[in-house]
């Protein structure tokens, strides 16, 4: 296994380990949530919409690692060539791991939107 290859595979692996995380923390606080609600909400809506968050979190952060994965090993491919490539390379990086940040933003609307 080279380098660049272990090193995705970590980052893969955080990443999937990450939202493993945030979803045994949702679904955990998904009965608090419930319990504190005034309004009479159906369990099972408010279980779905964690859930979604969830995957809109989860699946963010693995598409964002994947494509920082990929950019950032060809911006440093770049950058050993021109040096001066410096600030493009990193708005390339930066976009992409816009792409975890949209998922964030999702997931945190859900939220808004059950509880």
């Amino acid at each position: 296994m080279t380098k660049k290859r272990a090193a995705a595979s970590i980052a893969a692996f955080l990443t999937i380990f990450t939202a493993v995380l945030a979803t045994a923390a949702l679904i955990l606080s998904g009965s608090s949530l419930a319990a504190e609600a005034t309004v009479a909400v159906d369990p099972e809506i408010v279980g779905w919409g964690l859930m979604a968050a969830a995957i809109a979190a989860g699946l963010s952060a693995v598409g964002a690692a994947y494509a920082v994965a990929h950019v950032g090993s060809a911006a440093v491919g770049a950058l050993a060539e021109k040096p001066e490539l410096r600030g493009r390379v990193l708005i390339f990086v930066g976009l992409a791991e816009g792409l975890a940040i949209y998922g964030l933003i999702v997931a945190i609307l859900i939220l808004n939107r059950i509880g």
